[in-house]
């Protein structure tokens, strides 16, 4: 039926996304998203991650990359990724960035690194992130298309993920000891699909936003690790952590909510 090659796990880990997902946003909505169950997402997508190494869209992007730069077929597996991509954007696009926030292993064990508590370093500059992150994505596919080069594999999330000791995994242990101090640094300037769910995100019909009763106590803006606080952002690099609403001093002030327009 699904054709040769065909892999459950990745089936598995792309409904789990999808899921989640959807329930996550509907959690939000209902303002039943707590700490303890962003908490127990983060657990179940890192242990995940471990045991199938799926979903990990950004290694299924590379994949589709290579094979089209290959002029291969695309195949079963690679076309649920596709897919799996596909929903994943609609999905930000209505509801913000609920894979990346705490759904996808990548990001949850970045942010699980991040909680350590120690001096953060805050890169205010989302618009360098960013550029940097595009510039990455433009130079994978140069890379794919011109040299044959599977760019994203030589930041060795796979390998660490699969356990297997090799100069990408310690290169992947670099960044995620970075990201102790740094809030996700692969997110923001590396992973070519944040690229794609920033965009997705930017127009996002539910998002986080004050309301009347806030303050202007400033808690939420120096609290935010993306720099997304502040009246106006697009909240396009918002990862749900979280911290605003955590730290403000005002019932209702802030609420995720469909925008007004």
């Amino acid at each position: 039926m699904f054709g040769a090659g065909f892999n459950p796990l990745l089936l598995i880990g792309i409904v789990y996304a999808i899921t989640l997902a959807i329930l996550s946003a509907i959690l939000w909505i209902t303002g039943r998203f707590s700490k303890k169950v962003r908490y127990t997402l983060l657990l179940i997508t890192i242990l995940l991650g471990f045991a199938t190494f799926s979903p990990m869209i950004p290694h299924q992007f590379q994949g589709l990359i290579e094979r089209l730069a290959d002029g291969r077929q695309i195949g079963t597996t690679l076309f649920s990724g596709i897919i799996g991509l596909g929903i994943l954007s609609i999905l930000a696009l209505l509801f913000g960035r609920q894979f990346c926030g705490h759904l996808c292993p990548i990001g949850a064990v970045q942010e699980v690194a991040y909680m350590i508590r120690t001096k953060k370093t805050i890169i205010s500059r989302k618009g360098l992130l960013s550029g940097i992150r595009v510039a990455f994505l433009i130079a994978m596919i140069a890379a794919a298309f011109l040299f044959g080069i599977e760019l994203l594999d030589y930041t060795g999330f796979s390998d660490f993920f699969r356990f297997n000791p090799t100069i990408g995994s310690l290169i992947f242990l670099l960044i995620l000891l970075l990201s102790i101090g740094i809030y996700r640094p692969f997110c923001r300037s590396i992973c070519p699909v944040g690229a794609i769910f920033q965009v997705a995100a930017s127009p996002a019909i539910y998002t986080i936003r004050r309301t009347d009763a806030c303050i202007r106590c400033g808690k939420c803006e120096r609290a935010c690790p993306t720099d997304e606080a502040k009246e106006g952002d697009l909240k396009s690099e918002c990862y749900l952590c979280r911290r605003c609403i955590e730290v403000c001093p005002q019932e209702g002030a802030l609420v995720y909510e469909r925008k007004k327009r």
